[in-house]
């Protein structure tokens, strides 16, 4: 009885324990034509792109600063990027473009 008093409590809780979303990655291109078709991934992370918007999954733990040079050095300027929930500025954009 005991035991299934134990489960019912963690059952309940489950969802305090439960990961949050992980906010968009994504970008858009100055240039649309410089878009992959088909997947790219650029350190671990997978993007996909339609028009100028690409967005991602996964990716390797970065701060975002850098996953946009790297990203560009790919795939061309960017005119904004989020990567994990953090947007750049527009100074940092074009940091990331030079």
């Amino acid at each position: 009885m005991r035991a299934l008093l134990i489960a019912a409590a963690l059952f309940a809780a489950a969802p305090a324990f439960a990961q949050p979303a992980q906010s968009p990655t994504r970008l858009t291109l100055a240039d649309a034509a410089s878009a992959p078709s088909g997947r790219t991934i650029i350190d671990g992370a997978t993007w996909r792109c339609e028009g100028a918007t690409c967005t991602a999954s996964g990716g390797a733990s970065q701060p975002a600063p850098r996953a946009c040079r790297r990203v560009a050095q790919r795939l061309g300027p960017v005119t904004a990027f989020s990567w994990k929930g953090v947007t750049l500025s527009a100074a940092e954009i074009a940091a990331c473009n030079a």
